[in-house]
């Protein structure tokens, strides 16, 4: 089927185009919301400013498109294939993502917004910048991804995957970390207010000058985590451990500390929770 033939049958008011073979085809700009593309072929197609929504592209093969600023919110994208495409810039808000593999994929800047992102692979991908508002990302695996400056705020990250992800500058706020595995991943000034990391594995972290006021890290393991300078305050500590941790000049006041293992930990400088400064 052509370009024009598809365009013909949209305007008469047909959607489904499953199995569609359109290998190559220019639809740049075109408007194809709430059609049925599922299986179809659009492996190097022109998508560029494309509208897409609420499109069914359960299984598609777009290796090698241009997907530059289309519009694809609200679409089912579960098990399609996004080898090599272009995703800068791409609104993907309340799409359906979930276990497809996105690993080292540049999608700087790309709205994830409300997206199920459950068990997707982001490994080694870019994503400085990316929104993840309100984003289910359980159990996805983000290994050495670089979310430099992304927006996380109230996402749910439930045993995701971070070890080596670079969070600089981050914002966390309100997210959902608990059991998640964050080994040696950078959170420089990152913002974690109120985020809940029960039970999370944070070895070898820099989590240095990060706010974390209000988190919840009880349970969590934080051996030779870097906090130094980091915002405490009120932050639940309780039967963490801290051992070999350098908490020097970071603020705990009024942290809860019941059973915290701060064995061999730097506490240099460190604002204590009764206000007094440990020397």
């Amino acid at each position: 089927m052509s370009v024009d033939e598809v365009l013909q049958q949209y305007a008469a008011g047909e959607r489904n185009f499953q199995n569609v073979n359109l290998m190559g085809a220019n639809l740049a700009g075109l408007d194809l919301s709430q059609a049925n593309f599922r299986g179809a072929n659009l492996q190097s197609a022109n998508l560029h400013r494309a509208n897409l929504q609420e499109v069914n592209l359960r299984e598609a093969n777009l290796q090698q498109a241009n997907l530059y600023q289309a519009d694809l919110r609200n679409t089912n994208l579960i098990g399609v294939n996004l080898t090599g495409a272009k995703l800068l810039n791409l609104q993907f808000n309340g799409s359906n993502l979930r276990g497809v593999n996105l690993g080292n994929l540049d999608l700087t800047g790309v709205d994830f917004s409300e997206a199920n992102l459950n068990e997707t692979n982001f490994r080694g991908a870019n994503l400085s910048g990316a929104k993840f508002l309100e984003a289910c990302l359980s159990r996805a695996n983000c290994t050495d991804a670089n979310l430099t400056a992304a927006v996380l705020e109230n996402a749910n990250l439930n045993n995701a995957i971070l070890n080596g992800a670079i969070l600089r500058n981050a914002n966390l706020n309100n997210a959902i970390l608990n059991g998640a595995t964050l080994e040696n991943a950078n959170l420089q000034e990152a913002s974690l207010n109120r985020t809940r990391l029960s039970g999370a594995t944070l070895t070898n972290a820099d989590l240095s000058g990060a706010n974390l006021r209000g988190a919840n890290l009880s349970w969590a393991t934080l051996r030779g985590a870097n906090l130094s300078r980091a915002n405490l305050y009120r932050t639940n500590l309780n039967w963490a451990n801290l051992t070999a941790a350098i908490l020097s000049d970071a603020v705990l006041m009024n942290a809860k500390l019941v059973q915290t293992n701060l064995r061999d930990a730097d506490l240099t400088g460190v604002i204590m929770p009764d206000g007094a400064t440990y020397d």
